[in-house]
């Protein structure tokens, strides 16, 4: 019995340290020498201090800004910890009450915009945590936020499109523009305060 349990503890041993250690090790040692930016979890930083994640959303509010995709994260918005969905079906109360107070509030912010709403503006996603809208929805906060900032639609469209992805490698995804991204480049403008 000796002998087969050598062999075995053995191969327990070396298998651990190739999967546990080695693996691990060379593949986190690739993504920083290939992909530093992503491997650091995409870090926005201003001033020398992180200030946001290209991956997280943020609860936007301010008429000044673009809004994301609401978040189903709880009890704070957009918390990482408690990433995932709201799992409510297209038929629960719930649901239909959290939209139509979506919507409320998009009207509300800007009562002369009677464009429809786009539906990213008023359902989360399947996260909780995504900081991208599709270009319609950017679209149709465009006059709010020129308004708002006093300046010309124009200047807030050529922004918006300056952050608007295309589908990765042409293909997967749709076309997207990354609220976090965009609201952190107003600097570039000289329009924020």
């Amino acid at each position: 019995m000796l002998r087969q349990l050598k062999p075995a503890f053995l191969m327990l041993v070396v298998l651990s340290l190739l999967t546990g250690v080695i693996y691990p090790l060379l593949i986190t040692l690739a993504a920083q020498l290939v992909f530093p930016y992503q491997a650091n979890g995409s870090l926005i930083e201003r001033d020398g201090k992180v200030v946001a994640s290209a991956l997280i959303g943020q609860a936007f509010d301010d008429p000044r800004d673009f809004w994301g995709r609401p978040s189903a994260t709880s009890p704070v918005p957009y918390h990482a910890d408690s990433s995932g969905g709201s799992n409510l079906g297209p038929t629960n109360p719930a649901l239909v009450e959290a939209v139509r107070a979506r919507i409320d509030a998009l009207r509300a912010a800007d009562p002369d915009n009677q464009s429809p709403i786009p539906i990213d503006l008023v359902t989360t996603s399947a996260s909780g945590l995504d900081p991208n809208i599709s270009p319609a929805a950017a679209e149709y906060q465009v006059p709010r936020v020129a308004r708002a900032r006093g300046l010309d639609p124009e200047i807030v469209r050529r922004l918006v499109a300056r952050h608007t992805e295309g589908r990765t490698l042409g293909l997967l995804g749709e076309p997207r523009v990354n609220v976090v991204e965009l609201n952190l480049d107003w600097e570039g403008l000289g329009a924020r305060p």
